[in-house]
């Protein structure tokens, strides 16, 4: 089984070489773009085998940098059309937040455009607005951050080695047969409408070219 998480700046890759034997893992502080596949070719020569070898695949869909998964995303969905296995996607923070069993704690994210992605024990994954933001807040090393960082808040490991086995009793894994970035809703696009702009042009050229010439 391999595990794929680059939704923070350390990618991180898992290894399982068969059951009941202890996970190998590879990490990288480096973009999704080489570290990632850095990370499998380094488990796949310590283990001796290769991708036609496994028999699941697991990702982080995130929250967390969105091209870093997105990069896990299209790597699994390559890979699947040569050696179609079963693909498992797991949350960030719904992860530190199991291992942690803090019902209390807010397990945070940068969601842009001043909020956050909280999670809590037991609890939906929620967007909220920087100004409404309360309670211990708790942001998962590593992970970047473009909004200012909230009063009060504090540092937890992202230690995938570290968390899973905290969180065995835990429903965090879900099927997906076409693995993709989390996103709270699909995004909207303006129609762009060539018509209002000529017709703003035209007004302003207009006064230009009724003044007399001098």
């Amino acid at each position: 089984m391999l595990l794929l998480d680059s939704a923070s700046a350390r990618v991180q890759v898992g290894l399982w070489p068969g059951s009941g034997k202890v996970p190998r893992w590879s990490t990288r502080d480096e973009e999704a773009g080489k570290g990632l596949f850095a990370c499998v070719e380094e488990l796949f020569d310590a283990s001796g085998c290769g991708f036609a070898d496994v028999n699941a695949c697991i990702f982080c869909e995130g929250p967390g940098s969105v091209l870093g998964v997105r990069t896990a995303a299209a790597a699994l969905r390559a890979w699947g059309v040569l050696h179609p296995v079963p693909v498992f996607a797991f949350q960030s923070l719904a992860l530190v937040a199991s291992a942690l069993g803090d019902p209390a704690a807010n397990v945070i994210a940068d969601a842009r455009r001043d909020s956050w992605h909280v999670a809590r024990l037991g609890a939906p994954l929620r967007r909220v607005p920087t100004a409404e933001l309360a309670g211990d807040l708790v942001l998962p090393e590593h992970f970047r951050h473009w909004t200012p960082l909230p009063a009060g808040v504090r540092r937890t490991p992202y230690d995938l080695a570290a968390l899973l086995p905290r969180a065995t009793d835990a429903d965090l894994f879900h099927a997906t047969a076409t693995p993709d970035a989390f996103l709270h809703e699909e995004p909207t696009y303006a129609m762009w409408t060539p018509q209002v702009h000529q017709a703003e042009e035209r007004n302003r050229i207009a006064p230009l070219q009724s003044s007399p010439a001098r």
